[in-house]
């Protein structure tokens, strides 16, 4: 009776989390069997299981790794997607905290509403914002220095625009995340910090960040799986930022948008699913050594 009664009022979460377990289920699980595409000669016509395994069975890996830009678009693809975890995670915990402070309601929620823009807007209308900022004739920043610099035509600046355009653009979602962590510390910690005379960045340093540590680790370890697609898992950016400029490849090309690139002017589908599937456990591998390196220092900040 005990069970059923527990079971009974469990099922309105049980169904609030359906629709989700159905998405995870069409996208992620359903397409799995194309996973054999990556061994395969495919051929449209013949279908997945009609078309020739490849001979040998890893030909369409190794069209990659042989390939001139496979050194280039793996370093781009960790170099970028690193230093974009760093540097959202810590300005998203710092802007949490700042967001902490106001205590006037309608001013947080003025804050926090600002800082989300971002987020909603697409690649497409960032890039027009981006050009207005540095085209060449017409662009704010060259009429504001006096001088033309042919920012489309230089990989060395994009080593520093393609990270902040992607800070801008998701700080915000994350330090909302933050924000909800920080809302559920228990008041009565700083309210006796306080009695015992610590400043706010003694309170900051060993009240908040210990408490919203585990919070940290977990969308770290869901970020390391990421690590091997472009942009964070959001490509789209590398793609439309540099108005897709051959000039800019050496600076701007991740994995992701050389295979799109490759898939668009070959047509290879069994080359794109190969780098698909080496993104993917190489991902996977990523997750188990990280928690398992966090459950020996930490077990209880662990995923699993």
């Amino acid at each position: 009776m005990k069970r059923k009664k527990k079971l009974k009022r469990q099922v309105p979460f049980y169904l609030m989390m359906a629709p989700g377990l159905f998405l995870i289920g069409l996208l992620c699980y359903l397409p799995l069997p194309g996973l054999l595409v990556a061994f395969k000669d495919y051929n449209p016509i013949q279908g997945i299981l009609g078309s020739e395994f490849m001979d040998p069975w890893y030909k369409n890996f190794e069209f990659f790794f042989k390939s001139e830009s496979a050194k280039t678009v793996t370093f781009n693809t960790l170099f970028y997607n690193f230093l974009e975890a760093v540097l959202i995670t810590a300005g998203a915990v710092a802007l949490a905290i700042l967001l902490n402070e106001v205590k006037n309601k309608y001013l947080s929620g003025f804050y926090k509403g600002a800082i989300l823009i971002p987020t909603f807007l697409s690649w497409v209308v960032i890039q027009y914002i981006l050009f207005s900022f540095l085209s060449v004739d017409r662009g704010i920043v060259n009429n504001v220095m006096g001088q033309e610099i042919y920012w489309y035509s230089e990989p060395g600046y994009w080593r520093f625009i393609m990270p902040l355009a992607y800070v801008w653009k998701n700080i915000g979602y994350y330090s909302v995340l933050y924000v909800a962590a920080i809302a559920g510390i228990n008041t009565d910690y700083y309210e006796a910090a306080q009695l015992d005379g610590a400043t706010k960045w003694q309170q900051i340093r060993h009240i908040t960040l210990p408490l919203i540590r585990p919070t940290v680790i977990v969308l770290s370890l869901l970020w390391v799986g990421k690590l091997f697609n472009g942009g964070l898992g959001d490509w789209n950016g590398f793609y439309t930022l540099p108005n897709d400029s051959g000039a800019l490849y050496a600076a701007t090309d991740v994995i992701d948008t050389y295979v799109f690139r490759s898939l668009r002017t070959i047509g290879d589908y069994g080359m794109s699913a190969a780098v698909g599937l080496y993104q993917s456990i190489v991902g996977f591998v990523l997750v188990l050594i990280s928690n398992t390196v966090i459950k020996k220092v930490d077990p209880d900040s662990a995923l699993f």
